[in-house]
């Protein structure tokens, strides 16, 4: 439901190929959604098919495949303004993998488990890293909305929690509090 959002989005503001639209999420969007490349075709014919977009054109550049270029209907906005007041009422309960290799902790050896939760706490500490820098190179761009700095705290808090999480797991199993 997403990708059919974020592509209603993006057609509200002008008309746009697949390819633009890609690389728009790629751009602004990519630290905070995960929506593949592949799914932006896929949603699109979908939404042409339900007519809340449709090929504005088809353009042909010497060799180059064809691409089309969509415009949003205006039943396609409506649709977009109802996929965006629903998930402002949509709360996400999250699930995570993680727990399910701590359910099954005892299946392992102690040492194994310790060595991926740092691996794990490493990762993290680089996409915090890389977080803050590309928020403050985001954010530097005047074409890139204030509002973009809510977005990047709400993805900061949430990789600073899991981070904090993962050290604190770490320190209990060095200190023999779990298993």
């Amino acid at each position: 439901m997403t990708v059919r959002l974020v592509i209603l989005g993006l057609l509200r503001e002008r008309p746009l190929y697949g390819y633009e639209i890609k690389q728009i999420i790629e751009e602004h969007m990519g630290d905070w959604t995960s929506i593949a490349f592949g799914s932006i075709y896929f949603a699109l014919d979908k939404l042409a098919e339900e007519h809340f977009v449709e090929k504005l054109l088809v353009e042909q550049e010497s060799n180059r495949p064809a691409r089309s270029v969509y415009q949003i209907t205006e039943s396609g906005r409506e649709e977009f303004l109802r996929l965006l007041r629903e998930n402002w009422q949509h709360t996400e309960r999250q699930y995570y993998s993680l727990d399910i290799c701590l359910f099954f902790l005892n299946s392992l050896p102690l040492a194994e488990v310790k060595h991926y939760l740092a691996a794990l706490q490493e990762n993290l500490r680089v996409s915090l890293q890389y977080l803050q820098n590309h928020r403050v190179e985001q954010l530097s761009n005047p074409e890139v909305p204030r509002l973009a700095s809510a977005i990047f705290d709400h993805t900061l808090i949430h990789t600073q929690a899991e981070l904090g999480w993962i050290s604190d797991l770490l320190q209990k199993l060095e200190r023999g509090e779990y298993p």
